[in-house]
């Protein structure tokens, strides 16, 4: 078993906030908390860059390439690994100090962003190049994904968790607009190898937070069982809940059908409304504006029963508006779309994100958030390659139009069923 309790002893007794009272204060609650707000402005600074290198990679891809399904190829590798290496990320996420994790991999991460600016400033970028550091990136990432997911939940109080999560979604989601905005600008006016760059300084400032937090060591040098054997009872656990396994297979379903319109913006921006990096980033903009409404919304909305419900509902919207998009050859009509897209699927991911959280003990949860960030995560690259495929043979508008269809399709099934989602805040 795991050796938290020290960890969660700890977390409590920094726990200073007081309980919110009105519905601003309930809305940003989780920022009373010293620790996590810490990481929360490091993290919105970090990821702030890392879509300005999106922008830019996603530009630099299609302009090298000329093809959608590289693109696709580019989004797979990056978020590939995921599939490769997260559960055993949950198992060393129990195992090891949650932050040593999270250093190690912003440091990887830096030098690889750091690597790609020295490429394409030298005029010595290949697609290959950008393949690998594709991939090594996101190697790091699975490995601290469930570091950090897990460590949210100490940092506040129970009571707090699903605001939490969702004032994470927000910043990820402010960055996704702010991080585009300011990658239109940077490359239009010094080219992808400052967008490289500027990421890379941006871990600066989530590597100061992390080593400023008070978060004592997982101790787990007592442990007896193999890293196998506790990915097994990671598993065993999962499956012993019905609605663990629900809101994963969810979960699974909203990003393999809904997250290729985010990837294959390029492929919109240059191929039908004839647009530039600034278009590109714009349209990155108006998504992340969309998704941070969507992030306050459901922050607001934390301490609400019938979330489960709540999130079905956005599900289908997501769905419709995925349809819309890829049916609409209107830029204004795609913005407002896009715009409510980003705002549906946030309030859909946060939602199902803390209902896992609340249900599993700390002990289990890296592995437990490891398993739903597999095919969280992992649905993303195979739904970007399958898109990609279908957007080469044929048009981005029929990968978009039927993954909407067939996503609608699930959302209406567990709808009409009256499916209880919210049976997933029974203690663990």
């Amino acid at each position: 078993m795991s050796s938290s309790l020290p960890e969660e002893q700890a977390a409590e007794s920094q726990v200073h906030a007081a309980p919110p009272k009105g519905r601003l204060a309930r809305t940003f609650s989780a920022l009373g908390y010293r620790d996590y707000r810490l990481l929360w402005f490091g993290a919105f600074t970090s990821t702030t860059g890392t879509f300005m290198q999106t922008l830019a990679q996603g530009w630099l891809v299609y302009t090298l390439t000329g093809s959608a399904f590289l693109l696709g190829v580019d989004g797979f590798l990056a978020t590939g690994p995921m599939l490769l290496f997260s559960l055993f990320g949950g198992v060393v996420a129990d195992r090891m100090e949650r932050r040593r994790i999270m250093l190690l991999s912003q440091y990887c991460q830096m030098t690889f962003a750091f690597i790609l600016a020295i490429l394409i400033w030298t005029h010595h970028v290949k697609i290959w190049h950008v393949f690998v550091l594709s991939f090594l990136t996101g190697s790091a990432q699975s490995f601290s994904g469930p570091a950090y997911i897990s460590l949210l939940p100490l940092l506040v109080k129970r009571e707090d968790v699903p605001n939490a999560v969702a004032m994470n979604s927000m910043q990820f989601n402010l960055a996704r607009v702010i991080g585009p905005a300011i990658g239109g600008i940077v490359f239009a006016a010094f080219g992808a190898a400052f967008c490289f760059g500027l990421n890379g300084l941006s871990f600066v400032a989530v590597i100061l937070a992390l080593s400023t937090i008070r978060m004592p060591p997982v101790l787990g040098g007592d442990r007896k069982t193999s890293v196998l054997d506790e990915m097994k009872e990671g598993f065993a656990f999962v499956r012993s809940k019905p609605s663990l396994l629900l809101l994963t297979f969810l979960a699974f379903a909203g990003t393999f059908l809904g997250m290729p319109l985010f990837t294959m913006l390029p492929v919109v921006a240059k191929e039908i409304f004839g647009l530039g990096p600034r278009g590109l980033s714009m349209l990155q903009a108006d998504y992340g504006v969309g998704s941070v409404i969507g992030a306050l919304f459901v922050a607001s909305t934390a301490y609400s029963v019938n979330k489960g419900k709540l999130a079905l509902i956005l599900q289908l919207a997501f769905a419709c508006s995925l349809f819309g998009f890829g049916f609409s050859h209107n830029l204004v009509a795609s913005l407002i779309i896009a715009f409510i897209a980003g705002a549906c699927i946030v309030g859909v991911v946060s939602m199902y994100s803390s209902l896992v959280q609340l249900t599993t003990s700390d002990a289990m949860r890296g592995r437990v958030m490891s398993i739903f960030m597999l095919a969280f995560r992992g649905g993303m690259p195979l739904g970007n390659l399958l898109a990609g495929f279908v957007a080469q043979r044929w048009s981005i508008q029929i990968a978009l139009m039927v993954n909407g269809c067939v996503l609608a399709v699930v959302a209406l099934i567990f709808i009409i069923r009256g499916t209880d989602l919210d049976r997933a805040l029974a203690p663990a």
